[in-house]
């Protein structure tokens, strides 16, 4: 399979998140469970980043950044599934089995955001030596997992359920390793900020102001860990409107590394996915309007002339008629609206265009042409060179 259509099937990964979102709010939503509405906000978050990731990989397929945001999402909104059917009242069948599984992959599979950040923009590692300090934490994880689907006794999401799989006599073994996956993780945490950081001073100016963003959700992910600790020292977090403030801020969280880099595809065109999104805001438009007016015309015409199969063929002819003229104004308008810089380039270019008819002298019109130039192609330097006639 070749990257370009590995990258059509990336779409697959926000449709599965949305119907593993569909199954996790069909199991955790109770009739005596006050925490619905926490429930469901904090699953619709896993979305956002298997959305964001299948919009990367369509467009970027060789860029492991999408395929790793997808599969966050994918894998997240799996786990919390499971903890939710583990948790579910009267046991039901296969729930030893959910536990068990969401209780060797949750906390470890916190690696894939780790390595995200590492990744992130340009898809590639800083050095050897930063792929080295990715793989002995991918070990360390893997070790991690292994300690907790293996330890006997209580599983750590629902103690209420033996790990069925558990090894008996090893728990003097494996409860040290086991109890070790807070140091994996800060040590993880530490690893990305510090490649974060590295990778920043070493970028140019555009990767520096993508950066800047990512920077901007860690920062505010260290905020949000920061009052939820506040939080869960000075109030019962469990109790009243504490428990929505708190879960809200758990989601904005979770949330912000997946916006920041929708915010830097938008802003900074990362990636140039700023054309597919332009071509989709104005077909989608545009669909949208000649369906409208397909539909209107059918109607206006089949009650006034009581012809449906006249009505159907000018309301035909119509639509064929504006598609042209309704596909230039919506592209000028979106252009206009949702990226200036090209509307301002195409204005700059159709006033230069005016003017060179009435112009004449040769030194106004050269340096009419350079800053024209420079405002539409930005270059690092304009140069002009005129042939002379022999």
């Amino acid at each position: 399979m070749t990257w370009q259509r590995a990258g059509r099937f990336a779409w697959i990964a926000p449709l599965l998140a949305v119907a593993i979102m569909v199954g996790y709010f069909a199991i955790s939503v109770y009739p005596d469970d006050e925490d619905d509405g926490v429930e469901v906000l904090f699953g619709l978050t896993f979305v956002t980043y298997a959305a964001v990731g299948a919009l990367i990989a369509s467009r970027r397929p060789r860029n492991p950044v999408g395929w790793l945001f997808c599969a966050v999402g994918i894998f997240f909104a799996a786990s919390e599934t499971l903890y939710a059917y583990a948790r579910a009242p009267a046991e039901p069948a296969g729930a030893a089995v959910a536990a068990w599984l969401t209780a060797w992959t949750a906390e470890p599979g916190a690696v894939l955001v780790v390595l995200l950040v590492l990744l992130f923009p340009t898809g590639h590692f800083l050095s050897a030596r930063w792929r080295r300090a990715a793989i002995v934490l991918i070990a360390a994880s893997v070790v991690w997992a292994l300690a907790l689907a293996l330890d006997p006794g209580p599983l750590r999401p629902v103690e209420s359920i033996a790990n069925p799989v558990g090894v008996g006599g090893a728990g003097a073994i494996l409860d040290p390793i086991a109890g070790f996956g807070p140091v994996i993780v800060l040590g993880g945490i530490c690893v990305a900020i510090a490649g974060a950081i590295v990778r920043f001073r070493r970028a140019r100016a555009r990767e520096r102001q993508q950066l800047k963003w990512l920077a901007l959700a860690a920062g505010f992910l260290v905020a949000v860990v920061l009052a939820s600790t506040a939080l869960l020292l000075l109030v019962d977090v469990d109790q009243g409107a504490w428990d929505f403030v708190s879960a809200l801020l758990v989601c904005a969280g979770i949330a912000a590394l997946p916006v920041a880099a929708a915010i830097a595809i938008l802003r900074e065109r990362l990636y140039d996915i700023d054309v597919v999104i332009n071509r989709a805001l104005v077909y989608g438009a545009l669909t949208a309007t000649l369906a409208g007016v397909y539909l209107g015309s059918v109607l206006v015409i089949g009650s006034a002339v009581g012809e449906s199969g006249l009505a159907v063929a000018a309301s035909t002819l119509a639509v064929a008629a504006l598609f042209g003229p309704a596909r230039a104004r919506i592209q000028a308008e979106v252009d206009r609206r949702f990226f200036r810089h090209r509307y301002d380039a195409a204005q700059t270019l159709a006033d230069f265009g005016a003017r060179v008819r009435n112009q004449v002298e040769l030194d106004a019109l050269s340096g009419d042409l350079r800053r024209v130039v420079s405002e539409t192609v930005q270059p690092a330097h304009v140069s002009l060179w005129l042939r002379r006639r022999d």
